[in-house]
């Protein structure tokens, strides 16, 4: 299938948030209407991406697989159909978040990649990766306190706005996120 694009992003070897980056970068230079093509070989991209052009009101075409390579199209929004990013207005710093852990009713959700949960995560939290949290709703309980953290606070933004907009009232992201974590860590086996 050859799909005509008007830019090309290479975001081949970035981990997030750089294909994130990069694509808001691109979509300022070009017009409403325009395709852009995303490569990249970051798995998390696929997820990341698409709720990235969701919550902008981009519009996510479609991806294509070539070996390695996640070919990913964008439709530039028109002014009308862009939302403003709303940065999540809750947080809780690391260290008021250490002294939660164990605490009955409060969950620690990772919305990283599996491989990137799979190599390090705060024990305990439950993986739910971004792109999957509209589909997993129902394995989080609206009554609970929820802390949501990935690797530097661009995903957990963006899923604690999903979960406010689907009733959750008691949720908050992680500053800085897993990369600056000092707290204990397990890995899976």
């Amino acid at each position: 299938m050859s799909i005509q694009v008007d830019k090309v992003v290479d975001t081949k070897g970035l981990a997030c948030p750089m294909p994130i980056v990069k694509t808001k970068k691109a979509m300022d230079q070009i017009k409403p209407g325009e395709v852009l093509e995303v490569e990249a070989t970051d798995k998390g991209s696929l997820a990341d991406i698409q709720a990235w052009a969701k919550s902008t009101g981009h519009n996510y075409i479609g991806s294509q697989e070539e070996g390695e390579v996640l070919k990913h199209y964008i439709r530039k929004a028109n002014a009308k159909e862009i939302k403003d990013e709303i940065k999540y207005p809750y947080s809780i710093s690391q260290e008021e978040l250490k002294d939660k852990l164990n605490t009955e009713g409060v969950v620690i959700l990772d919305t990283r990649e599996p491989a990137e949960y799979a190599f390090g995560h705060i024990p305990g939290a439950v993986s739910i990766p971004l792109g999957e949290i509209e589909d997993k709703l129902d394995e989080l309980n609206k009554d609970d306190e929820i802390y949501v953290i990935c690797r530097t606070e661009n995903r957990s933004n963006m899923a604690a706005n999903i979960l406010s907009e689907n009733g959750f009232k008691n949720v908050k992201t992680v500053t800085k996120g897993m990369s600056c974590w000092e707290g204990a860590t397990e890995k899976n086996s």
